[in-house]
């Protein structure tokens, strides 16, 4: 099941976030606290967004990202800052439910696109961190 996050889930995000973090090699740099979360996440003006996927009632996966509210064509555009879905959980799909729930909240609000910028392929990684979401009424991308 994929939804948005609540405050019962701010700890599994952060620690998924850390674990991004530490994956891509910025985990000394990371300072977020689940206060940062809850105030720019879930305050009365959220700055950001986060989809949760949860497997058997536990977060295996987000989506974090946030609007710019309006480009070129006075359309919003969703920006996908991080996808990532725990080792334990890939080949389940989780990266795929995501970027599709994103998907459907971007047509939801009228965006024109979904932008995503994605880790050089000669960067260590794992698949599940590295897709591209295409725009909102594109379908057919996959995701581990």
């Amino acid at each position: 099941m994929v939804r948005p996050f609540g405050r019962q889930d701010v700890g599994a995000v952060l620690a998924l976030m850390r674990a991004l973090a530490v994956f891509e090699g910025y985990d000394d740099k990371f300072r977020l606290t689940e206060a940062d979360l809850v105030e720019h996440g879930l305050g009365p003006s959220p700055r950001f967004g986060v989809l949760v996927a949860e497997r058997e009632d536990v977060i295996v996966g987000i989506a974090v990202h946030y609007i710019i509210p309006w480009t070129y064509d006075l359309k919003p555009v969703v920006w996908l800052k991080e996808l990532y879905v725990a080792e334990a959980a890939g080949g389940m799909a989780v990266g795929h439910a995501l970027v599709e729930q994103l998907r459907q909240y971007a047509a939801g609000i009228g965006a024109s696109a979904i932008k995503w910028t994605v880790l050089n392929p000669t960067c260590r990684r794992r698949p599940s961190t590295a897709h591209s979401a295409g725009s909102p009424t594109r379908s057919g991308n996959r995701g581990s």
